[in-house]
């Protein structure tokens, strides 16, 4: 008997309540489509950070497991649930162990399959002190050799994402990139079979800057003043990637970018 691909949706940071019913949208559209769907969320609540109510919201419309990034500790309601194993969220595995929550999950999927989920963190460019997300990765993909291994990789510098990717290539399934918010055009699986791109891109207000509203960055760069940042309206899109997985090498086969506009 033919073994199927094993099809993954991976969403890019979800921007507030505008990011939010515009995943919601198209995950009923697509019903059914996936095996595991992937979202990063440290951006769910208002922009900035999580709260246990829009992450029950997000599981209830079709995502299944959460990664995060450098905004997850800033609502601190959502902390004390990052140690409870029921609760589908990662914060980046680079962080020290002392740190609520965990960065590494395997994910049983109802095909007998299972995925090795990982969040790790840059650290050029961004401001923790974090350990180093080279010597991390290489650990987890050594935990788990010959195993389908995701890898959400939230970061700034292009350069730090693209460096990970080959560094780990060949070893883990899929480096994924996430943070800056802009889908980049460089996606491709790399020479030892690792799908790769820069940016999944973000899942918010089209009409923004980042998902903020433009006016408050405008002026922010005129003035050089703090302002509070505030979640655009309007128009939404869905940023994504759609991974093809052969179970025989769990190793990827294809990559397809996905971006979406819902008025």
């Amino acid at each position: 008997m033919k073994q199927s691909l094993i099809k993954i949706l991976f969403i890019g940071d979800i921007v507030g309540r505008p990011g939010r019913r515009a995943v919601s949208q198209f995950l009923a559209e697509n019903k059914g489509v996936y095996d595991l769907v992937i979202a990063n969320g440290e951006n769910l609540a208002a922009g900035k950070g999580m709260t246990f109510a829009k992450y029950e919201e997000m599981i209830s419309a079709g995502i299944d497991y959460f990664t995060s990034g450098n905004h997850i500790f800033n609502n601190d309601e959502m902390i004390p649930y990052l140690d409870d194993k029921k609760v589908k969220v990662l914060r980046p595995a680079n962080y020290p162990a002392s740190s609520p929550g965990r960065g590494v999950v395997r994910i049983n999927l109802k095909n007998g399959n299972s995925v090795i989920l990982a969040n790790l963190q840059g650290r050029v460019f961004m401001k923790d002190d974090i350990d180093d997300p080279f010597v991390t990765g290489k650990n987890i993909v050594d935990e788990y050799p010959g195993q389908i291994i995701i890898i959400d990789f939230h970061a700034e510098a292009t350069s730090e994402k693209m460096a990970l990717g080959y560094y780990l290539d060949g070893k883990a399934t899929a480096i994924l990139g996430t943070h800056t918010h802009v889908q980049t055009a460089d996606e491709k699986i790399l020479p030892f079979g690792t799908a790769f791109i820069s940016d999944v891109g973000m899942s918010g207000p089209e009409n923004s800057i980042l998902g903020v509203k433009k006016e408050i960055i405008i002026e922010k760069f005129l003035t050089q003043l703090p302002l509070s940042h505030k979640v655009a309206t309007g128009c939404t899109i869905l940023s994504a990637v759609e991974l093809e997985i052969d179970p025989k090498t769990n190793m990827a086969l294809s990559l397809k970018r996905i971006s979406k506009v819902y008025e």
